[in-house]
């Protein structure tokens, strides 16, 4: 056995080249070849993503095409869609619509309002490689009332789908609180973020999880399941990894994009499994307003 790397000390700044993944365990640069071929051998690799971004998108097609040649029995999961569009997706997949119509039946402007273009080419990949697209969101209203209400509140019927989510650690209640920043703190009690939003936050991490995790039951070809999924959901294996866990999927792994020269390697430590430094991003796109209901 090769020996195990030691992590890199807490106290280094990690030098990120472009055009390089970044082990953040152990702040070495890793061969995009031999990682490409260790993450072919999950059953979910999930790419993180800040949604407005077009460069992040171009990442996730690259890393999604070279995972396709390595193992093409593949479906792609997206954050973006809820399950009732599903047969959507499945026809989209098939050939039977053109974009503008693919856009329009998938609700996009309802659901989503980020520019579609960002998005398309991966769309296009799926269509024209026939691979499934799965629908990973849950009703927004389901978010909605879990956040007002409580999850107890909810009645089995009216959970899309849903099963009750894994109690959250106090680890992602910190996490929660520090990237959203609207919780109190002090240097002896730590912030950590309300027992209603982070509710409504596992709402989203369990139906992404229960989706891909359906489908993988359901599947008779082994597939690997790439996961298009807000990267809040994802980092130091809080969110949808905890809950795929939960539901006894272990082998996950989490890839993350940067534009960062440099990391402190004390707030890395466990961020991803690999991180991958992009070119320089065009300016965020801006989101569009969703239609309110009549």
């Amino acid at each position: 056995m090769p020996p195990v790397a030691e992590a890199a000390p807490s106290h280094a700044t990690l030098a990120h080249p472009r055009a390089s993944w970044l082990c953040p365990q152990t702040g070495e640069l890793l061969v995009q070849g031999e990682l490409m071929q260790a993450m072919a051998r999950k059953r979910v690799v999930l790419l993180g993503e800040t949604h407005d971004v077009a460069e992040i998108h171009r990442w996730q097609l690259h890393v999604t095409t070279c995972l396709h040649l390595l193992r093409p029995q593949m479906a792609v999961g997206f954050e973006m869609f809820p399950r009732r569009v599903q047969a959507v997706l499945d026809a989209w997949v098939a050939g039977e619509m053109d974009t503008a119509t693919f856009i329009e039946r998938s609700e996009w402007a309802q659901v989503w309002g980020f520019d579609p273009e960002l998005y398309l080419p991966l769309f296009h990949f799926c269509r024209q490689q026939r691979v499934k697209m799965l629908a990973l969101n849950c009703h927004r209203p389901l978010v909605t009332q879990v956040g007002k209400l409580g999850w107890d509140a909810i009645p089995v019927a009216e959970r899309d789908g849903v099963t009750p989510a894994a109690p959250a650690t106090d680890a992602y209640r910190r996490y929660l609180a520090a990237i959203t920043g609207g919780f109190a703190a002090s240097p002896e009690r730590p912030a950590m973020a309300s027992d209603r939003f982070v509710q409504a936050q596992q709402c989203w991490d369990r139906s992404f999880a229960c989706r891909i995790a359906d489908h993988l039951a359901a599947a008779e070809d082994d597939p690997i399941v790439i996961g298009i999924i807000g990267r809040g959901h994802l980092e130091y294996g809080h969110g949808t990894p905890y809950q795929l866990r939960d539901l006894s999927i272990e082998d996950v792994a989490v890839l993350l994009p940067s534009d960062r020269a440099s990391h402190e390697a004390a707030g890395l430590a466990g961020i991803a499994d690999a991180i991958f430094r992009l070119d320089t991003p065009e300016p965020p796109s801006p989101r569009r307003e969703r239609p309110r209901p009549a």
